[in-house]
């Protein structure tokens, strides 16, 4: 199967305005990102805070992309949970309302086995008829996905990619070897896409890319055809992915959200605001980097 996109898709933020989930604005960016090379919608998922969205505005949120997208973008929804039966009913909503793909986290807190996984897994691919990407993230979760694993799994017709955001890339080089060619490896971690990217990587799943997606997809481009550009590109990025460390995703990149427009800056608890002098060094950096016309 082909992959669902190949280069840089961003996991969008989800704006709000006094608490509700501002739509104007949600479309505002999805244009935003789609006028600027973007390659895919990633919606529902940590990025978008999806864990503190109700069903409706996942509904809502999924049907606002789909009609940005108008079949120009796959549109991603997350649906992963600890909890597999409320994971398949969201996969299930989410492809009837027309989306392209799911993105499939594996479960926290109760985590689970390897065994568990592969039933957890296959049990939710079982339930629908489009393709998903499953997320490997330990450090959100508490467990990774084995390479013996994600050879059973990958069998699976449903199962056509994995977001690694293990941020171990002799891992990654232990997962390719037991799948074919055909399955997409994306990466989770905008620090190391450029070495995920020479390593064979379809592309990027990226949080930066909400504010910098020409520049994420120009380096992905740039691998194959002008190595110095792709590196120079990743290099210049560096240091407001490194201010952007300051908090846990998504606090930090919602700052630039807001600040190019696409909404209020706020989070919903139980994430908060960053203090205003570390705004600023984000905002700061950001538009160095951007007035540098890197």
């Amino acid at each position: 199967m082909e992959p669902l996109f190949t280069g840089i898709g961003a996991a969008v933020t989800t704006p709000f305005a006094d608490g509700e989930v501002d739509y104007d604005n949600f479309r505002k960016h999805l244009s935003y990102l789609k006028e600027n090379q973007i390659q895919s919608f990633i919606v529902n998922g940590t990025t978008g805070e999806g864990s503190t969205l109700t069903k409706e505005e996942k509904a809502e949120l999924i049907k606002v992309s789909l009609e940005v997208s108008d079949g120009q973008i796959p549109v991603i929804a997350g649906t992963g949970s600890n909890n597999t039966k409320t994971s398949i009913e969201a996969s299930k909503e989410a492809e009837a309302l027309g989306v392209d793909g799911l993105l499939v986290i594996t479960p926290y807190y109760n985590k689970t086995s390897q065994r568990g996984l592969l039933a957890h897994f296959t049990a939710i691919a079982d339930a629908v008829n489009i393709p998903i990407i499953l997320y490997d993230v330990p450090a959100r979760t508490g467990m990774k996905i084995e390479a013996e694993t994600l050879r059973v799994l990958a069998d699976h017709p449903n199962i056509i990619g994995l977001k690694d955001a293990t941020g171990d890339l002799t891992h990654l080089s232990r997962l390719q070897a037991v799948v074919n060619d055909s399955f997409a490896f994306y990466g989770g971690n905008d620090d190391l896409a450029l070495p995920f990217f020479a390593q064979g990587g379809k592309g990027l799943i990226s949080v930066a890319a909400n504010v910098l997606p020409n520049e994420y997809q120009e380096m992905f481009e740039s691998v194959q055809k002008d190595i110095g550009r792709a590196n120079l590109l990743y290099q210049e990025i560096q240091p407001l992915l490194e201010a952007m460390n300051i908090d846990v995703n998504p606090i930090p990149i919602k700052v630039l959200t807001a600040f190019l427009g696409f909404g209020e800056y706020e989070v919903r608890l139980p994430l908060v605001t960053l203090e205003e002098i570390d705004q600023a060094n984000i905002i700061e950096t950001y538009r160095h980097l951007t007035e540098a016309g890197v």
